[in-house]
């Protein structure tokens, strides 16, 4: 054992488990199976379908080799069922009890098992079966079948019931209206899945009540028909005769237009029987009911059925019943077929005729049949035929055909021709047809319209004299020239104004309608006019085409499509653009619009336009035009901020124009104080001036009328004229030593001075004024003093010469003493600004 390896140490013990599981089958088989450890009883082995059902299970206490403890399991069919319950009594057996809440299952097999050995052993078994109790059997019926000699009855069995069921036919004799049971017959059971059965004629008696009724029983219940009392010579039903056509007699005239001559032979069992016949028929054409027709004769066995209709084949069948004894109608027999006679046709014929242009002799007829009765019979063709003169017996034709129409050569001598219908019993009453010339007048205003896809509207007003009748003719276009595509009829009434065509109109057809008024023996010229039936709508679009093109716009042209036959005209014209994003623009144009400008466009944009082109038949889309827009160039963007620069700079020039001329901003900002000393005044203001007179305020010397700036002279002293102190007494102090008494007209005549040193500067002259009475005063001053004293002769240009300590101002304290009223203001102060024309004193009081 040693060197035994352990793989067969485990092959070893697997042998030594299964030799002792053999053991315990055998020790099971010689002391007995484990299905007779137990026993099954049910509550009812067949239930209703869908009822519960319960089933215990014990097992004895032979089973002792069993484990006390084992469990009990309960399988219905393949399927383990839940719920039972186990408990040990005290006879020392063990049971379990199970109660299955539906039973759903017609058949089904319920098992008690036991878990022994890891495998589920059977400990008995019991078949279940679950239906329905039988339905009461329904429209029981018998009848007596004298060919069988039997009486056959049947009915309606009911619903399945899942179970097997007995039928039981059931019946006895009785009297006194089956009130009283006598003898009992013997019961009739029928063949399996029948509900049909046959009592013999030995067990009847034929002429003496009975009561009959269904039974049907199975395990869960037992139900019955209702009863039916019958005599069976009540219920003989007897079977149809055989119909068939009446041999034809030389001798007999021939049955009417209309009528048939029909016979049968009866059933021969039912010779003896009195009976009584009924027939019925029907057309085959059509979906025709059946006609009865009865009681017939039943003596002679044979009928004249008449009041059908012409050449028609109808169906005929015929039943039978005892009569005047109760019975029961036999089926209806077999088809019998036949066809009833011609008659000749009885309608009026609407005829119409036209002649060729090219052979007048040649003509072409056309007619309809109008029937006049409901039964006009049947046509087999059309003879056109005439009459020579002089010869009545005479006929000679001219057409004879099936259709509607004929064309033929009028002989010379021939007025008129006569037109039939016939059939093989004869021909309709003859119809002359006269053909005369155009005499009546002709039809104004014709007109047609469409009323919907398959009529037509035409109209006129009515001539005078009023016509008696009217012929319409309507076909397609002028592109069908062949007579055998129109269509037309005649109105016999000449007091309408249109009718309404309704035969042979087909949607988007081009159709010709010619209408012709109709006298007594004459007819008027015939007048046409062309309609669609519907137009239809446009068949494409204008091709859209870029013509210009810019950043935000575009421009777009495109050709109009021809009119075209049979197409509504456009009504206008719908022009969709879309951009990248998906917004959608729209615009309607007029029907006679051939090109549109899109504006609003985006710069550097792609677009997708197309038209669409509508009438009040339809509308069509025309293919999309792309189009992209153009982008700015760099000059454009340079251009525009150059112009948006120069804005901003003019904007700012004029807020500085703003501030420095406005009179309440410009002094207190910086006062504009002039430079005499370092100015040409010659060169800017003329020599001589035009005479402008300004007023000096609160002075009393006369105004001056004219300031003069002259050139500066070399430096040479001048001698300067002393006058009367009251003569200058008027002016203000600091303008005293530079007024000179002299003309300024003088001024061009008198020689210069000659070069010298002197800085003196002959600077201006004061004069009166013309307009002043009295002569003019000269004033004159003989100062050596320089035009602006003091060191620097150009004061900076923020400084006020008039309100600092300057040598100026010490110059202005040594002059003469003057009065407080010869100052009058800062602006005379400046002898630059004295050039300046101004109007009025209060021109100088804003300084």
């Amino acid at each position: 054992m040693r060197g035994r390896s352990e793989h067969q140490v485990g092959a070893m013990a697997r042998l030594r488990n299964f030799s002792l599981t053999w053991a315990a089958l055998i020790i099971l088989l010689l002391s007995g199976s484990l299905e007779g450890c137990g026993h099954i009883s049910v509550s009812a082995p067949i239930v209703r379908l869908g009822d519960p059902i319960t089933a215990s299970c014990i097992i004895t206490q032979k089973c002792s080799h069993l484990d006390p403890e084992s469990q009990i399991l309960w399988r219905l069919g393949a399927d383990l069922q839940p719920g039972g319950r186990q408990q040990h009594l005290s006879d020392g057996t063990q049971e379990s009890t199970i109660t299955l809440p539906h039973l759903n299952h017609t058949r089904a097999f319920l098992s008690c098992c036991l878990n022994w050995s890891n495998t589920v052993q059977i400990l008995d078994q019991v078949e279940l079966h679950a239906g329905y109790p039988p339905a009461v059997p329904r429209n029981l019926s018998c009848l007596m079948n004298l060919t069988t000699n039997s009486l056959n009855c049947q009915w309606e069995p009911g619903p399945e019931t899942h179970l097997p069921t007995n039928i039981t036919l059931k019946s006895f004799k009785s009297r006194a209206n089956c009130q009283t049971q006598e003898d009992s017959i013997q019961d009739c059971v029928p063949k399996d899945g029948q509900s049909r059965c046959s009592i013999p004629r030995r067990h009847l008696l034929l002429y003496q009540n009975m009561v009959i009724w269904v039974q049907a029983e199975n395990a869960l219940g037992t139900s019955m028909s209702l009863q039916l009392c019958l005599n069976p010579m009540d219920v003989v039903k007897l079977e149809p005769p055989m119909l068939r056509t009446l041999d034809p007699n030389p001798e007999a005239p021939p049955p009417e237009p209309g009528c048939l001559h029909l016979c049968w032979e009866p059933w021969k069992p039912g010779l003896f029987i009195n009976q009584k016949c009924e027939l019925r028929h029907k057309p085959q054409r059509g979906d025709a009911s059946w006609a009865l027709v009865g009681p017939l004769p039943s003596e002679a066995f044979q009928y004249e059925l008449c009041g059908l209709l012409p050449a028609t084949t109808y169906t005929l069948q015929i039943r039978c019943i005892r009569w005047p004894l109760p019975g029961l109608w036999s089926n209806w027999s077999p088809n019998l077929e036949l066809r009833t006679t011609e008659r000749a046709p009885t309608v009026r014929l609407d005829i119409w005729w036209r002649q060729r242009q090219l052979d007048p002799r040649t003509v072409q007829l056309f007619w309809k049949p109008v029937p006049l009765e409901e039964d006009s019979g049947q046509i087999q063709g059309y003879l056109v035929s005439w009459r020579p003169s002089g010869q009545a017996a005479a006929i000679l034709p001219l057409c004879n055909t099936t259709e509607l129409s004929c064309t033929f050569h009028l002989p010379s001598e021939a007025q008129e021709v006569t037109l039939e219908a016939y059939n093989s019993a004869g021909t309709s009453l003859p119809s002359p047809v006269a053909f005369s010339e155009s005499r009546g007048p002709a039809l104004t205003r014709l007109h047609a319209m469409s009323r919907d896809p398959h009529s037509l509207w035409v109209g006129w007003e009515l001539p005078s004299p009023q016509p008696q009748g009217y012929v319409i003719e309507w076909g397609p276009g002028p592109s069908s020239t062949s007579n055998s595509n129109k269509t037309w009829r005649m109105e016999q009434s000449g007091s309408i104004t249109g009718f309404l065509l309704k035969e042979n109109i087909r949607p988007f057809q081009l159709y010709e309608i010619t209408v012709t008024p109709l006298y007594q023996d004459a007819m008027g010229p015939s007048q046409h006019v062309y309609a669609y039936s519907q137009e239809r709508g446009p068949s494409r679009a204008p091709e859209l085409r870029l013509n210009h093109i810019g950043k935000t716009w575009a421009q777009l042209e495109w050709v109009p499509e021809p009119p075209e036959l049979g197409k509504s005209p456009l009504t206008h014209y719908t022009i969709f653009w879309t951009n990248a994003q998906n917004q959608f623009f729209s615009a309607i144009l007029n029907a006679s619009s051939s090109g549109f400008v899109l504006h609003g466009l985006k710069p550097a944009s792609l677009y997708h336009v197309h038209l669409m082109a509508a009438s009040k038949a339809g509308a069509i889309n025309s293919t999309v035009l792309n189009l992209m827009t153009l982008t700015p160039e760099g000059s454009e963007l340079h251009i525009l901020l150059g112009l948006f620069g120069l804005l901003l700079l003019l904007t700012c020039l004029c807020g500085t124009v703003w501030l420095c001329c406005s009179p309440n901003r410009k002094n207190p900002l910086w006062p504009n104080v002039p430079d005499p000393a370092h100015s040409s005044l010659g060169s800017w203001v003329p020599t001589t001036m035009e005479e402008e007179a300004f007023q000096l305020p609160s002075l009393g010397t006369p105004p001056i009328t004219k300031l003069t700036v002259l050139e500066e002279e070399k430096k040479q002293p001048v001698p300067w004229e002393y006058h009367n102190s009251s003569e200058t007494c008027g002016l203000p102090t600091l303008v005293q030593p530079y007024v000179l008494q002299r003309d300024p007209r003088a001024a061009s005549t008198q020689p210069q001075s000659q070069s010298g040193t002197s800085d003196q500067v002959l600077y201006g002259q004061l004069l009166g004024s013309p307009t002043s009475p009295g002569p003019g005063h000269y004033l004159r001053c003989n100062s050596t003093q320089p035009l602006l004293g003091g060191v620097s002769p150009s004061p900076k240009s923020y400084e006020n010469l008039w309100f600092q300590a300057s040598p100026l101002r010490t110059l202005a304290a040594s002059a003469p003493s003057q009065e407080d009223d010869c100052v009058f203001g800062p602006l005379l102060d400046f002898p630059l600004l004295q050039g300046i024309q101004v109007h009025g004193v209060e021109g100088l009081g804003s300084f």
